[in-house]
């Protein structure tokens, strides 16, 4: 498989932690997102969103949208779950991973700050909405997830954990004051102390 991605796309890095988690063997396609490499008419053919990441399966299926990909890895790879076993646990879980992917993720990317840029705000403007956007994420995420569990809903990570983690680097990188979310750094810790997720950290790919 490949795997188009940016280092510090906190979308990509999701699924380099799914796919490290499974064992699944994978070649990082790097794509320069600062440098406009999204915008190429070669990789708008392999995904009009012009957006990482995109995975390139070994019979040349191309699947786009992290949290899509993520479903297919989970159906097609069941071990290890990303998900629990009943339809309620599994709700609960995915209703935390879409307040990250959802909620604050879409409101603090590349192109969206772009964007607000090119309206008249300026840089710490840019940052401060940012930051705004993750606090308010994390506040409600806090509140979804078990409050005693090593992860975010039990013992394993799982789909929570893999937008968490993604989006507190994020965090860290803007300023973001993550004192109030202890519980949250805790889970941080224990994710990155595991090699799935220190492998796919963004300082560790090939385009760092």
């Amino acid at each position: 498989m490949k795997l188009y991605s940016y280092w510090r796309s906190t979308t990509a890095y999701r699924v380099r932690v799914a796919l490290n988690l499974k064992g699944i063997d994978y070649t990082v396609v790097p794509v320069d997102l600062v440098g406009g490499a999204q915008k190429t008419s070669d990789f708008s053919a392999l995904n009009p969103s012009q957006s990482v990441p995109a995975l390139v399966l070994d019979d040349g299926t191309v699947l786009t949208q992290s949290m899509a990909i993520l479903d297919w890895l989970e159906e097609t790879h069941p071990q290890p779950a990303l998900l629990p076993e009943t339809a309620i646990q599994r709700a609960h879980v995915r209703a935390a991973a879409l307040c990250i992917a959802a909620d604050v993720h879409p409101v603090n990317n590349l192109r969206i700050v772009q964007r607000l840029k090119s309206m008249g705000h300026s840089g710490p403007e840019t940052v401060e909405w940012m930051n705004d956007w993750m606090t308010r994420g994390f506040t409600a995420f806090a509140q979804l997830i078990n409050s005693q569990s090593s992860f975010c809903f039990g013992e394993t990570p799982g789909l929570a954990d893999l937008c968490l983690i993604p989006q507190l680097y994020n965090a860290r990188r803007w300023g973001c004051d993550l004192t109030p979310f202890a519980r949250l750094t805790e889970i941080e810790q224990r994710c990155l102390a595991l090699p799935a997720f220190d492998h796919a950290r963004p300082e560790n790919q090939i385009d760092a």
